[in-house]
C-alpha cells in the first residue's frame, strides 16, 4: 500500500503524507526521509498512541534517516483494528475456534413463528436500518442484535470496541404471504452505502460493515443477484457481505425499537406500515 502524495485520514482527522513516503502494513514500518518523519508523524503520534522508533544503519551514530517503525498501541481494539488491521482481523477473527465447540460461529437456529420467515442485514447503525424494516407490510417482528463474530454473548461495549469482528444486525420476521425477500433487499440497498468498507456516514467500524446473512439457498441465491444488479445500476464495486446467518446475540433491550420509543432525544418516530417519514437515525 502506498502513501505516495496522497492525504490520510483518520477518524475524520486529515493527516499529512509525503511523496517520499511508502509503507508496508504486513509490518507497519514507514521508510521516510527526516523531513517527511516529522511531517507524517506528528499528528499521528498522539492521537493514535503510536510508538516510534527512528533507526540508524550504524547504532552507533546519532539518528540518520532510515526506518521509521510504527507500533500502534491497543491493535487488538484500537482504531486500526475497528477499520479492519490489526491482529484481530478478519481473516484471523474467522480462523478463530471451530463451528461445533465455538457457538458464535454455528448457524442461527432460532425458529421463526410458524408461516414465518428470518432475514437477517447488517447496514451500519441498527437503529435506523430497524425502524425502516418495521415499516414494511409483511414484516411482523424485528430484532437488533450482533452476529458474524467470534465471542459468545458479547456486549455492545465489547463489538465496539472492535475485537470481536461482531456486525451490527437487524433480524427481520417476515410473512413471505405478505412480502417476499426480494422486496427486503430493495429496501437494504436503499437504506445505506454498500460501497464504503466499515463505514457508514460518521459511523467507523467493523460492526458497521454491509451484509446479508442468509438463511436458505434460495435467500443467497437472491441477495448475490440482487448484488448483481445492484452495482450495476450504481456503476461501482460493492462491498457487501454475503454470508450464511451465524449466530443471532440480541442486542441490550434499551436497542430494541430505539427509534419507535423516542431515540436520544425523546421524539418517538412511526413505526406505521407505508410510513414515509425521514428517519432521524439518532432520534
Amino acid at each position: 500500500m502506498s502513501l505516495h502524495a496522497v492525504g490520510v485520514q483518520v477518524r475524520g482527522r486529515a493527516l499529512a503524507a509525503s511523496s517520499a513516503c511508502s509503507t508496508s502494513f504486513s509490518s507497519l514500518s514507514y521508510i521516510c526521509n527526516s523531513s517527511t518523519f516529522a511531517t507524517f508523524t506528528s499528528p499521528v503520534t498522539p492521537f493514535l498512541g503510536l510508538k516510534i522508533k527512528f533507526s540508524s544503519p550504524d547504532s552507533s551514530k546519532s539518528p540518520q534517516p532510515g526506518n521509521v517503525n510504527f507500533s500502534p498501541r491497543g491493535m487488538d481494539g484500537g482504531w486500526l483494528s475497528k477499520l479492519g488491521f490489526g491482529s484481530k482481523n478478519k481473516a484471523t477473527a474467522a480462523s478463530q475456534g471451530d463451528p461445533s465447540t465455538n457457538l458464535a460461529l454455528g448457524p442461527d437456529d432460532d425458529k421463526p413463528a410458524e408461516g414465518q420467515n428470518l432475514a437477517q442485514f447488517g447496514a451500519g447503525c441498527f437503529w435506523g436500518v430497524e425502524l425502516a424494516f418495521q415499516r414494511v407490510p409483511g414484516v411482523t417482528k424485528t430484532e437488533v442484535g450482533y452476529s458474524q463474530g467470534h465471542v459468545h454473548n458479547p456486549t455492545y461495549s465489547d463489538v465496539c470496541d472492535g475485537g470481536t469482528m461482531h456486525s451490527e444486525v437487524v433480524r427481520v420476521h417476515y410473512d413471505p404471504n405478505e412480502c417476499n425477500y426480494e422486496s427486503l433487499l430493495d429496501l437494504f440497498w436503499d437504506r445505506h452505502d454498500p460501497t464504503t468498507l466499515n463505514r457508514q456516514g460518521g459511523d467507523v467500524g467493523t460492526q458497521y460493515r454491509s451484509g446479508i446473512y442468509y438463511y436458505t439457498p434460495e435467500q443467497e441465491k437472491a441477495a448475490k443477484e440482487s448484488l448483481e444488479k445492484h452495482e450495476k445500476k450504481l456503476n461501482k464495486k460493492i462491498v457487501t457481505e454475503i454470508l450464511p446467518a451465524k449466530k443471532f446475540y440480541r442486542a441490550e433491550s434499551y436497542h430494541q425499537q430505539y427509534l419507535a420509543k423516542g431515540g436520544r432525544f425523546g421524539f418517538r418516530q412511526s413505526t406505521e406500515k407505508g410510513c414515509n417519514d425521514p428517519i432521524r437515525c439518532y432520534g
